[in-house]
């Protein structure tokens, strides 16, 4: 009997007869129970496939896009836990990124003039704190006398309104009297705890002042850090990185500043309406537009709103009416004129885009969240759009 006739003699059965082959060729036979099986891998395989390729290509197509978006979805949620348990110091982050994008032309200019890097960037922190103390300063100087005034008029305000409504809709004294009364008891007992303000407040202080710190290092070393960063990648990947850096610093100074500016614009019309119409308090309800247009549709509808219901307190409906045509003019203009000139194609966001980005800015992090959400959202767009087109371009030539 040859060494061939064990692979001659068995079964042609899938599976078996290559492991036959095997044991004879070593000349050693298997032992009974130890014989691999690697048929039924296979099959498995060969079936879990067939059924896959057996479903239809739109559901084939949900179940990969549903998987990559869970995905895209627990990362982004994991993301926003830490945030939130690390709050002080990503605000802190988030506003030195900010501020720096902001003021780097500055720096540049300063730097143009010889001045060594430390002191560049020492003045140019000094140049922000001055222009907030003095806007706070002018602020408070030219407000504080209208407190008064502006509480007597909200409580002559809200008689008139009063009047209205019960005049208007079928609502007597007594149910409305009861309606004041739970909304009372609702807001003394959320109020605050002393402590929880006391550590809040001590978070903020904390929070600026490291913000400062940082903003002073990243404008003195942050093109140093950047370069070291690079120097660590090799081949086309640096190339990429450099290149989406560059695209996604370049959107985010971009941002900013157009965003600073169109706020000043805008709180500047709204505030001349303000004082022509003679509502008390325009400079701080131009302030709060100021502030409020760098959350995006969200912060100029609120802040509108507020300065509408000063207007309806304070002076009645009919000057209530012109404020809010006086708001919702200079945001059209804003919207539609200046916004397209000032932040050009490169940052700008479909609307449906931003609202989705500041909701679950504001629903992760609150009114922080939707302060970053918009940037954060538009330089990821431009660093994934760079990488994208870079790698097209890259491929192109090979297909050819």
């Amino acid at each position: 009997m040859t060494a061939d006739e064990p692979g001659a003699d068995a079964a042609p059965t899938s599976g078996t007869a290559s492991t036959s082959g095997a044991a004879s060729t070593t000349g050693t036979a298997p032992a009974t129970g130890t014989t691999p099986t690697p048929g039924t891998a296979a099959t498995g395989e060969t079936g879990a496939r067939q059924a896959w390729a057996a479903l239809p290509w739109l559901v084939r197509t949900a179940v990969l896009w549903s998987a990559c978006l869970v995905v895209i979805i627990a990362g982004l949620y994991l993301l926003g836990q830490i945030a939130v348990l690390l709050a002080p110091l990503a605000i802190a982050l988030a506003a030195t990124i900010f501020l720096t994008a902001l003021l780097d032309p500055v720096l540049l200019r300063l730097r143009r003039l010889r001045l060594p890097a430390a002191l560049a960037a020492l003045l140019t922190v000094l140049l922000l704190l001055g222009i907030l103390v003095g806007v706070g300063a002018l602020v408070w100087n030219l407000t504080a006398s209208q407190f008064d005034q502006l509480s007597q008029e909200l409580t002559q305000g809200l008689d008139r309104s009063r009047e209205f409504v019960t005049s208007t809709l079928p609502v007597s004294d007594a149910q409305l009297d009861k309606l004041i009364d739970q909304a009372r008891e609702g807001l003394s007992g959320s109020s605050p705890d002393p402590v929880a303000g006391a550590r809040t407040a001590s978070e903020v202080v904390g929070s600026a002042l490291l913000a400062l710190v940082l903003l002073f290092f990243l404008l003195k070393d942050g093109r140093s850090m950047w370069h070291w960063t690079l120097s660590r990648m090799t081949g086309p990947n640096r190339q990429v990185a450099a290149e989406a850096g560059r695209a996604g610093w370049q959107t985010l100074g971009a941002y900013s500043r157009g965003t600073m500016l169109i706020a000043a614009i805008d709180a500047i019309g709204i505030g001349l309406a303000l004082v022509l119409l003679g509502v008390p308090l325009a400079l701080p309800l131009a302030l709060i537009t100021f502030l409020g247009g760098f959350i995006p549709i969200i912060g100029a509808t609120v802040a509108g709103a507020v300065a509408v219901l000063v207007a309806l307190a304070a002076n009645g409906p009919t000057t209530a009416l012109l404020t809010l045509a006086a708001v919702v003019a200079v945001q059209q203009i804003e919207g539609n004129l200046l916004e397209p000139l000032v932040m050009k194609r490169q940052v700008r966001l479909h609307p449906a885009v931003i609202l989705v980005a500041v909701t679950a800015g504001t629903l992760i992090a609150g009114i922080a969240g939707a302060f970053v959400s918009v940037p954060i959202t538009a330089v990821l767009w431009r660093i994934i759009d760079t990488v994208q087109r870079r790698r097209s371009s890259a491929e192109a030539p090979a297909h050819s």
